[in-house]
């Protein structure tokens, strides 16, 4: 029996070195580890096969993110990983190199909530431009910028133009983009008629189903509540336009709302809501089905722009040595 049950130990033994030696995870490695290789996705990467995509591309895909609160279940975390994982199915149905940068983005007018992290639009454009000069040098000369913070817009534009302007590369904005092959919404002659759908932005409904579905052991359905918005009374009509989808009334409006506590406009994201969102639904009604029709139609309309873009101008990339 002693001899059985030790030939059985070794026959084990040999196994699992078997598979530590063949490279295959063992009892050694992290158990926190849980993340698998994907194509296209420059953290996972070795040099040569970076190498490799510059035979077939010239394109790479900058995710411009954020670390700040979403309401009282949505991590931290929700623009970078919205913007990271939408790029990620991107980059699988046509090759363009995926480049996170930074996780943190421009969002001082969230510094009441514990969590979040800011940092300045110098800072910020200065580390962009820098990497995109780096993947420059690779031979990458089209560079795709997804602003998944709202926030980012006007950095992300300037940051956009100093390539155009400074470098021999291209760099285009991808919600521009999209909208260049996208069917334009026709108005309704009765929604004059209609009431406007409740008003749904940060933290919202939409937000939540998009979390829940690309990374749902993340977003604490559970914790969601409502949020009470109040705006300075010289803010409400404009509000109230706003939520009508006034285009007008929004640009206007969003150029004072969600400020800095210290512009003492009394628009910071903790001065408008109890929580923190910027809505008026019940994120509790958010599904990952939801998410998962918002999250296709943005990827086939990104797929369709970049291949569209591949079309007009082909590869210029004569890659590195």
């Amino acid at each position: 029996m002693k001899l059985m049950t030790h030939i059985a130990a070794m026959a084990v033994s040999f196994s699992l070195l078997s598979v530590c030696r063949s490279g295959v995870a063992c009892a050694q490695t992290n158990p926190l580890w849980h993340e698998e290789k994907i194509k296209n996705y420059l953290p996972h990467m070795t040099s040569p096969e970076v190498r490799d995509l510059l035979r077939k591309t010239d394109m790479a895909l900058i995710p411009v993110a954020s670390l700040e609160q979403h309401g009282l279940h949505g991590p931290i975390g929700t623009d970078f990983y919205s913007g990271v994982e939408r790029a990620k199915l991107i980059a699988q149905r046509t090759d363009i190199l995926v480049v996170p940068i930074l996780l943190p983005g421009l969002s001082p007018y969230h510094m009441d909530f514990p969590g979040t992290i800011t940092l300045s639009s110098e800072t910020l454009q200065r580390v962009y431009f820098e990497a995109a000069q780096s993947l420059i040098r690779h031979g990458f000369r089209r560079i795709i910028f997804l602003n998944s913070h709202t926030g980012n817009q006007y950095v992300t534009k300037f940051i956009i133009d100093r390539i155009n302007q400074e470098t021999p590369a291209v760099a285009v904005d991808l919600n521009d983009g999209i909208a260049t092959v996208s069917q334009p919404v026709q108005a309704n002659a009765q929604s004059g008629a209609q009431a406007a759908p409740p008003f749904d932005q940060h933290g919202g409904v939409g937000e939540t189903s998009g979390g829940l579905y690309l990374f749902p052991t993340l977003t604490a359905l559970d914790k969601a509540e409502r949020a009470t918005l109040s705006v300075p009374p010289a803010l409400s009509q404009l509000f109230e336009r706003t939520k009508n989808r006034d285009a007008t009334a929004n640009l206007v409006f969003m150029a004072e709302a969600l400020k800095p506590t210290e512009t003492g406009k009394g628009t910071s994201a903790a001065q408008l809501s109890t929580t923190g969102a910027w809505s008026e639904r019940n994120p509790r009604d958010a599904t990952a089905e939801q998410g998962r029709r918002s999250t296709e139609a943005f990827v086939d309309a990104a797929v369709r722009f970049i291949d569209r873009w591949k079309e007009l101008r082909p590869n210029q990339s004569k890659g590195i040595r």
